[in-house]
């Protein structure tokens, strides 16, 4: 979809909206609740609210018991956290930005699990171990296609945007290379991003979306449909 479109110019001014009302605004180490914890923030990090995806997500996941979980692009660690307090026996959280890392491990000392969590600041896989294999990868991914030329000027801003649907493409052409045998890969979509895109998408990288989940909540004065898919790789493409 061209960047000059009525619908884009409209998704993407609608996750400034987004930037504007949910980004990190202190200046200072804050907390924040959610699904009844609390959760250590790092300036610059993204705080998820109750409602927003990351709430739905985290609690409908599929965990696998004693397993390994990969969490692409980690936050302020919510998911990640949480992971390793409902059964995954390993988890190995990333996120592009300094101040996710950070937060994130803040929070599994917070809540007892940095023995199972292991933090790693990267670019989608870029820093995993070549041998690094899991049976669950997953990414709650930036919806909001931006421009191929949108400048990053605050860390937030990852969770929100991804310009021309770039990492999105390489996750879902990448994912399954993480696998273990029989191990799942998984990634969300919202109502606010383009449908059409991330199903042409994954065409393009010999895969198909197959819905696991959905839910209908309210984001920013908007009704929200959240998604969770499962990404099939196509027989023909071989693991």
């Amino acid at each position: 979809m061209g960047d000059d479109s009525e619908e884009f110019d409209q998704r993407y001014q609608f996750g400034r909206t987004l930037v504007d009302e949910l980004g990190a605004a202190g200046a200072g180490p804050e907390t924040f609740e959610l699904l009844g914890m609390e959760w250590d923030l790092v300036p610059g990090a993204y705080a998820p609210k109750p409602g927003t995806g990351t709430e739905w997500y985290t609690s409908t996941i599929p965990y696998p018991r004693q397993g390994r979980f990969l969490e692409i692009g980690c936050g302020a660690g919510v998911t990640a956290v949480w992971a390793a307090q409902h059964g995954c026996a390993s988890v190995l959280a990333t996120d592009i930005t300094a101040p996710a890392v950070e937060s994130t491990i803040l929070n599994t000392r917070r809540h007892g699990v940095e023995d199972r969590v292991q933090v790693r600041q990267s670019d989608l896989f870029a820093e995993l171990d070549s041998s690094d294999r899991f049976d669950l990868v997953f990414w709650n991914c930036s919806v909001i296609e931006a421009p191929a030329d949108f400048e990053f000027t605050q860390d937030f801003e990852w969770a929100i945007f991804d310009r021309g649907y770039s990492a999105l493409g390489r996750y879902l052409a990448q994912a399954h290379d993480w696998l273990l045998p029989g191990g799942r890969a998984l990634v969300t979509f919202n109502s606010l991003g383009d449908a059409e895109r991330i199903a042409q998408l994954a065409a393009e990288a010999g895969t198909t979306l197959t819905r696991l989940a959905s839910a209908d909540r309210r984001l920013a004065g908007r009704d929200v449909t959240y998604n969770i898919f499962e990404i099939v790789r196509d027989p023909a493409r071989g693991r």
